[in-house]
């Protein structure tokens, strides 16, 4: 975060139609494979995965002054956001389970089990989050000198691509070597999935699909949670090694107090 406000310093704002949804997923997102760039003209969100993408265009993107590296939040942050949410949840056997959960290696696939049966709480968390990883990304756009504007709305005239030339922008499809398939295809492979599921897998599938709903609408809502967010959130850098953070066992929260 030093890094990014003296980058900033002095610049004029920039106006910048930020993919919010995306945006939100690279901050989230600190598998250390993953790299994340916005381009800081078009707003668009590109990843690029170590053994997937090409290294000689991985390397064009990083010293391409149009795309800016986005530093993800810490697993350690992250694990403290975990922490602060579990008092605010009223029902106290949940609460008891939610504490479980996050006690050692695997807390944050626990933590989201649990919540996968508890549809209010599970919404509750989702924006409790969304609003922490909101603070962090203005934050962040305002060191780098960018204010994120509404992003334009395209016609079916504007969908034809245009020919690409040597400094055109690199797409997200062009990185992976393959055309993103429409919405159509998807549901169709879906169907097809679903087709040799038995009832018993179906209502994990209806359940996980529930998740991801509910975490979309968290990102939609444009209302604060609850328990405000604060620039407290932002203060405490990403630590070394945070990638790699393990939550800490009971004994070791236990001695630490």
């Amino acid at each position: 975060m030093a890094d990014d406000l003296s980058r900033g310093a002095g610049q004029p704002m920039r106006d910048v139609p930020v993919d919010w949804e995306a945006l939100e997923d690279a901050f989230e997102n600190n598998a250390p494979e993953v790299h994340s760039y916005l381009h800081v003209v078009s707003g668009e969100v590109l990843r690029v995965v170590d053994g997937i993408a090409d290294p000689e265009m991985h390397a064009r993107i990083a010293s391409d002054p149009a795309y800016l590296r986005i530093e993800p939040v810490s697993s350690r942050e992250q694990y403290r956001w975990m922490e602060r949410f579990i008092p605010m949840v009223e029902d106290a056997p949940l609460r008891g389970q939610l504490s479980q959960a996050i006690d050692g290696k695997g807390a944050f696939r626990r933590f989201k089990d649990v919540l996968i049966a508890y549809t209010t709480e599970r919404e509750r968390w989702f924006a409790f989050r969304s609003e922490r990883l909101r603070v962090f990304m203005e934050a962040w756009l305002a060191a780098n000198a960018m204010r994120p504007v509404p992003r334009p709305t395209w016609t079916a005239e504007a969908t034809s691509e245009p020919q690409a030339s040597p400094g055109a922008q690199i797409t997200q499809e062009a990185l992976g070597g393959r055309r993103a398939r429409t919405s159509d295809a998807l549901r169709k492979q879906l169907d097809e999935v679903l087709e040799g599921i038995g009832a018993r897998d179906l209502e994990k599938v209806l359940a996980f699909a529930e998740f991801v709903k509910a975490r979309r609408a968290a990102r939609a809502t444009p209302a604060r949670s609850d328990v405000t967010a604060t620039q407290e959130d932002v203060e405490k850098p990403s630590q070394p090694g945070s990638a790699d953070y393990e939550p800490p066992s009971s004994k070791q929260r236990t001695a630490a107090r």
